[in-house]
This record gives structure tokens, sequence and C-alpha cells, in this order.
């Protein structure tokens, strides 16, 4: 069977500096017709950054689309022309302060693929140097770090909702089981 669903019209209704709208009107694998919203997003980065005493580093920080506090990975959006791993050093340092000798890729994943194109990269970061944040203008995030036993209580509790985190604080756990 063929699933693919062929473009016949694009309107694009906005434009903006985070994302992207538009409207796709596709043509079906049956020959009718549908329309799809669509997000376009750049792509971004998390990173599982793991300090000398083995502790992950998270930062708190308030959501507008959640109206909510969350509690999440290191994490930001790729800049044009900027790989994912150097998006991850930069992002790293800017929110936490610290840099990574290294980071390694662990994966990568869609974030709703039923409407936005978004492509989150997760990279694990050891032998981290200690500094101070360069925070953006407008940009207000504390820096916690927890056990891996501690985040998976958090987990367990629904205190950490993020999903990127979720499947971070995984890939960690997973790492170290094997």
């Amino acid at each position: 069977m063929t699933y693919e669903e062929k473009t016949m019209k694009c309107d694009r209704i906005y434009e903006g500096k985070i994302l992207n709208l538009r409207i796709d009107t596709v043509e079906l694998p049956d020959k009718k017709y549908s329309k799809r919203e669509i997000v376009e997003h750049p792509g971004g980065v998390g990173i599982v950054a793991l300090t000398e005493d083995k502790k992950i580093l998270l930062v708190r920080q308030y959501r507008k689309a959640t109206d909510k506090v969350l509690l999440e990975l290191p994490a930001g959006k790729l800049e044009v022309n900027e790989e994912p791993k150097e998006t991850a050093y930069r992002e790293l340092k800017e929110e936490t302060g610290y840099s990574a000798e290294k980071l390694e890729y662990l994966m990568e994943f869609y974030t709703s693929p039923g409407f936005s194109s978004e492509k989150l990269y997760l990279f694990y970061g050891e032998n981290l140097q200690p500094g101070e944040q360069e925070l953006e203008s407008g940009e207000f995030i504390d820096v916690e770090s927890y056990t891996i036993k501690e985040v998976e209580k958090l987990l367990r509790r629904g205190e950490i909702m993020d999903a990127k985190t979720i499947i971070g604080i995984q890939a960690l756990i997973n790492r170290f089981a094997e």
C-alpha cells in the first residue's frame, strides 16, 4: 500500500522567529483531498549532562505554552547552518554554565510528527567544566542537579513532564543498565 500524501497546494499562514505555519492541501492514497496544518520548526537538541559526582543537570524554567514551571534537560533550537552537536555545546554552556569536554550522540526523534516537523537530537555529556551561565535576554533559568535515583523518583511522581527530558533520562538509565 502507498502511504504518501502528494502536496497539491501550500499556503504559508505565518512566519516567525521560532516557527512557521503552513496549510497543505494533499491528495490522499485513495485520491481524496484533505488539509494538513504543519508547524515548521528548525529542530533542536537536548543534553543529558552528567557532572563529576554523577548528577544529571536539569534546568527549571517557566513555559508559557503550558503555563507551568518545568524541569527539563538543557536544550535549545538549532540555528541556521549549525550542526546539532555545535548547538548542544552552545546550549549547554548558555543554559547551565557548564562546558562538556565531549558530547556523544544518543538518538534523534520527532516531537509531534502529526503536525510538526521538529526533530530533536539528544546528546550525552560528561567530564564537565563548571562556569557561568550565558543566558539570552528574556531567559530565566535555574540549574539543578539530581542523582539518577532522585530523577527516577521525580519521573514516578510525575514531576518531570517534558518529553525530551523523559526520553533522555530513560536513555541514560538504559545506558547504565547495559
